[in-house]
């Protein structure tokens, strides 16, 4: 079972991204601060679960958080800026996003996806590699990540039906990269990244 962070009386917020492989579409992260002493039997790292069960969560983890929030970074910023600095963004718009919520609650502590971050304004945190599959409000903020990004590029899919997006959202399957090679790149692509 995934734990909490703190056992004391902090608040922590978890952050996590998705899509910093793709070769098409933002990169999206979310912020998310969970009830003290929350737990889920399955809430686990979104990649380790079934569509049903990432969309039964993101249902749950909406109505049950503290407070939540899910960033963009389009494919133009990433492109301008390279994907990490887009990544370590969408994080900290997420986090403005929560703060700025009325009543919002303040996070003590931040808990990263990874092993880098550029510091928020104060508030301390720290960073895990794998933490989605250590701590509940990381795995919470996989999850709602994921599926809204999975959401966007489903939706997108049906404007440019050639490079099979509702199945592969993005990524650099071989299937994608003959698509680009066939149609060209469409204006969702990320122009800095190889596409083919």
């Amino acid at each position: 079972m995934l734990l909490s962070y703190y056992n004391e009386n902090y608040i922590e917020a978890g952050l996590d991204e998705v899509g910093r492989g793709c070769l098409a579409g933002p990169v999206v992260a979310a912020a998310v601060i969970l009830p003290k002493n929350y737990t889920h039997p399955i809430l686990t790292d979104s990649k380790q679960l079934s569509r049903f069960q990432r969309e039964q969560l993101r249902e749950e983890l909406q109505r049950d958080a503290l407070a939540w929030a899910v960033a963009e970074v389009s494919n133009e910023e990433i492109d301008r800026i390279n994907i990490l600095k887009a990544s370590f963004l969408a994080m900290h718009q997420a986090l403005d996003s929560i703060m700025s919520q009325i009543g919002g609650v303040k996070p003590d502590h931040l808990l990263v996806d990874g092993n880098r971050f550029v510091n928020y304004p104060m508030i301390p945190h720290t960073c895990i590699v794998k933490g989605d599959t250590k701590f509940l409000s990381i795995a919470a903020a996989s999850v709602l990540a994921k599926t809204h990004r999975d959401e966007l590029m489903e939706k997108l899919a049906i404007e440019f039906p050639h490079y099979g997006w509702e199945r592969n959202v993005g990524y650099p399957t071989p299937y994608h990269r003959r698509a680009i090679q066939e149609f060209g790149p469409c204006r969702w692509h990320r122009m800095s990244f190889r596409l083919v």
